[in-house]
């Protein structure tokens, strides 16, 4: 039995120089909850970039195509900037009308190409980057992916000093930076998958995963400050932020405790199989890591769970996408009681749907856990969402107050199953009882799960930027009928859920039944 600041041998030279200048300053070598610490708070901030960087082209793409109406650019942060009545609208921006070749009647069309081909090269990638990120060093992996998706998120924004208005241009910078996006996820997901046990995993997750919605909103401010000074900025800011947090991830993440030389013992002792429950084991080992190989492609959608949660995520993420290309587009050209909001202002409510979206990521991730049913608390979360979705449509423009409102449970219901899939039941299939042990899969399965949701990520908004032409109630029937097949998906799942609970209750009473039997003589005596 070792202590947790053991150090393994021959190990000290694979640490990230951030680590050893700590252990310097401290002069002891870091603890294991320390690393874990660490961990947690280096790759929140790596992941939340990365969204602060996906989400600006849905608050800049409102005022590339303005369609001729007044959005005009006084931005005042959380305060409701309202332009005018919707008969007297008008369209003036300080930098123009709009910017070509997305301010001409295809505009809108064109916005739509370039998020599915962003997503589309995003959700490609995202097999392979699973495939090579069980295979290589996730630290570099991962600052790698950073660096160049800061450097073509400034490319783009590039494109407004430079004046460049040929669309291929654009397209091939996003096309880019969703390849270097597509490093992200299953990277996060794999290193803290090799720090943290089953244990509560649901509800860890579920707050960690709040990186996801604090990127959108940090996202969505960032875009909607500097639009004012130009939409160049909207774009180079973020991008030098995720370049800058690439930097802190390569001198600081460790990428697993064998990595660092740090003893596991310590997190075993408190987790219950140490107590004899026999509930958890370790995520990921590193004891059989110089004897096992990565887990392939078809073995691992062979495992039971990831083909029906996968094509749930499809769905999901169909709806969730969405709502994250094109909520700040609709909510600036949609009146709300009577009027309409600036750009900025629309970016900065639309935040409200990711705040709703922690929170369901949260709950959906502390039900799972208490119930011990990932499937069932996925499957009411999207079947909840339907009602929501529709509610939101045909009350939302009443008010703020109820735009507000429903905007945030919207996002709660949409985002609970979304973030529960993508962290909590990824975690569990790539640790499935049918790899007998082997635990190098949890990037390859990550990376099927969510590489087959972000493509029904880039068909959303691609279908949006046609449908919504002709009608946003209709876009909002296609994101119900979603949520509707992401519930239907997850039946077998959830049928074999509620089974295994009715044994359990049986086996329980059961139990129960031959105690109270066992000991009524003694009470008679």
């Amino acid at each position: 039995m070792g202590s947790s600041q053991k150090t393994l041998p021959g190990r000290n030279q694979s640490k990230p120089l951030g680590i050893k200048f700590m252990e310097y300053i401290k002069r002891s070598t870091l603890s294991y909850k320390t690393h874990q610490a660490i961990v947690l708070i280096v790759t929140f901030l790596a992941y939340a970039s990365y969204h602060a960087a996906r989400k600006t082209i849905s608050v800049v793409q409102s005022s590339l195509d303005p369609q001729s109406e007044d959005l005009g650019l006084k931005f005042a942060p959380w305060r409701i900037n309202y332009i005018s009545k919707p008969a007297e609208r008008r369209f003036s921006w300080v930098l123009g009308d709009g910017w070509a070749p997305f301010n001409g009647s295809d505009g809108t069309a064109l916005l739509g190409e370039l998020d599915v081909a962003f997503l589309a090269v995003y959700a490609m990638g995202m097999y392979f980057s699973g495939h090579l990120g069980d295979r290589m060093n996730l630290r570099i992996f991962l600052t790698v992916g950073m660096v160049g998706t800061g450097l073509f998120t400034c490319f783009f924004g590039v494109g407004y000093w430079a004046n460049i208005h040929s669309f291929y241009y654009f397209l091939i910078i996003q096309m880019i930076a969703g390849l270097f996006q597509s490093t992200g996820w299953p990277s996060v997901v794999a290193v803290v998958g090799n720090w943290f046990g089953k244990k509560k995993r649901g509800l860890i997750m579920g707050i960690w995963n709040a990186h996801t919605s604090v990127g959108n909103i940090t996202g969505s401010l960032l875009a909607s400050a500097l639009l004012s000074y130009g939409w160049g900025w909207s774009f180079v800011v973020p991008g030098l932020l995720i370049a800058f947090v690439g930097l802190v991830v390569f001198f600081f993440l460790p990428v697993s405790p064998d990595s660092v030389g740090v003893d596991k013992e310590e997190d075993e002792m408190d987790s219950p199989k140490k107590s004899g429950e026999g509930l958890s084991e370790p995520l990921l080992s590193s004891e059989k890591e110089v004897k096992e190989k990565a887990v392939g492609f078809i073995q691992a959608w062979k495992i039971p769970g990831v083909a029906p949660f996968a094509l749930c995520l499809f769905f999901s993420k169909l709806v969730a996408y969405t709502f994250l290309y094109w909520l700040p587009f609709y909510i600036s050209h949609t009146a709300i009681d009577g009027k309409y909001l600036s750009s900025e202002t629309a970016g900065n409510l639309s935040t409200l749907f990711d705040v709703g979206g922690v929170l369901g990521g949260i709950l959906a991730g502390h039900i799972s856990d208490r119930l011990g049913a990932r499937a069932i608390t996925a499957a009411s979360f999207m079947y909840c969402a339907i009602p929501a979705l529709f509610f939101y449509r045909s009350y939302g423009h009443i008010s703020l107050t109820f735009n507000i409102v429903f905007m945030f449970i919207t996002g709660m219901f949409v985002n609970g199953p979304y973030a529960l899939i993508t962290t909590a039941v990824s975690a569990d299939l790539g640790t499935h009882s049918s790899l007998q042990g082997n635990s190098r899969a949890l990037a390859t399965v990550t990376a099927i799960i969510d590489g087959t949701g972000s493509v029904g990520a880039a068909i959303g908004p691609l279908l949006t930027g046609y449908i919504s032409a002709k009608s946003w109630s209709m876009v909002f029937t296609m994101l119900m009928g979603a949520a509707l097949i992401a519930g239907l998906l997850l039946t077998r799942l959830v049928i074999a859920e509620v089974t295994a609970k009715i044994e359990e209750s049986r086996l329980l009473g059961g139990s129960s039944a031959t105690t109270t039997r066992s000991s009524s003589p003694e009470e008679e005596v």
